[in-house]
């Protein structure tokens, strides 16, 4: 009679605790719907995250969405989690939604964004007060190129992103032509091939991306801090200022702890850094290996990274 009744109260506690395990589990049936938005380093957040997901017992379902429209299928729990949002970067919804409670803020990815006019390190040599942006008025003959000089010629985003650096240009009245870049491709194609001819160089970029696995650049100073700098819709408050930086957060609709509550923890935990994510870009953009593979080598390569997380996330 002992036996059985420490039996039966072995095989109570071990139910008990695998309900309560699974408990904190949640929907293990219902797939967490992450968006895929339109570049590479938001792509491998997410393929991390969702394998990651997938070690907790998890389905995941990639789901292609705008960077702006994907905050309103958030909000309504279309979609559930969003490791990589720029927060420079998501037109009104946004604000609202997470004013609401709708959306969830859950904390920094760990990304640390930065968008601006870089230039290779070379062209310090034929303008030596950069990275002042008060140089670019002295040295902009030596930016120049048959069809803008004097002037200098400043590489801008693809017309269709936006004409933030054009303003800018035209607030300070800066003595150089705006010419928009045809795409990303574009673009760096046109760094690679000015950067191995040594040619002079000034571009509004960003990062993390590839390119900065590859080349150096430095950056274009601004008198004020950044953040300070907030933009308004055809130019900048502030044109000194240059331009506002991104916080990179994850953010969750409201009812994703309540779901799924280990991949919840998972995620308060979750985090990539600039180095690297940068080299993860350049395998899948410039190498052309497959975006699931390199996310899932991430992952073999750096278990003592998240391994902890997920642990946490299980207990």
């Amino acid at each position: 009679m002992i036996k059985k009744a420490i039996t039966a109260t072995f095989l109570s506690l071990t139910l008990g605790m695998s309900a309560a395990f699974a408990a904190d589990i949640g929907d293990k049936e219902t797939a967490i719907k992450i968006p895929i938005n339109e570049w590479t380093g938001q792509h491998l957040s997410a393929h991390i995250l969702g394998q990651l997901f997938n070690k907790l017992g998890y389905k995941t379902e990639y789901v292609t969405a705008g960077a702006v429209p994907q905050f309103a299928a958030i909000a309504e729990g279309d979609l559930h989690v969003q490791p990589e949002a720029w927060e420079n970067n998501v037109g009104d919804i946004y604000p609202k939604a997470v004013e609401e409670g709708k959306i969830k803020v859950v904390g920094s990815e760990g990304l640390s964004a930065r968008e601006g006019w870089m230039y290779p390190p070379y062209m310090k040599e034929k303008c030596p007060g950069l990275p002042s942006w008060e140089a670019l008025y002295d040295c902009a003959q030596v930016f120049g190129n048959a069809e803008t000089f004097p002037k200098g010629r400043l590489v801008t985003y693809p017309a269709d992103w936006g004409t933030r650096s054009k303003d800018l240009v035209a607030q300070i009245k800066l003595p150089f032509v705006a010419v928009p870049g045809g795409s990303e491709g574009a673009m760096v194609a046109e760094i690679k091939s000015a950067y191995d001819a040594k040619e002079p160089m000034i571009m509004m970029f960003w990062e993390p991306h590839w390119i900065h696995a590859d080349y150096k650049f430095d950056w274009i100073d601004w008198p004020k801090d950044d953040k300070a700098c907030l933009e308004k819709s055809g130019g900048v408050a502030v044109p000194e200022c240059g331009f506002q930086q991104a916080d990179v957060l994850k953010v969750a609709w409201s009812g994703f702890e309540e779901k799924w509550p280990a991949a919840y923890a998972l995620l308060e935990k979750f985090e990539l850094t600039n180095d690297e994510q940068n080299p993860l870009i350049l395998k899948v953009d410039s190498e052309k290996q497959k975006l699931e593979e390199v996310a899932a080598g991430w992952i073999e390569a750096n278990e003592a990274t998240w391994k902890p997380w997920v642990e946490a996330a299980s207990n």
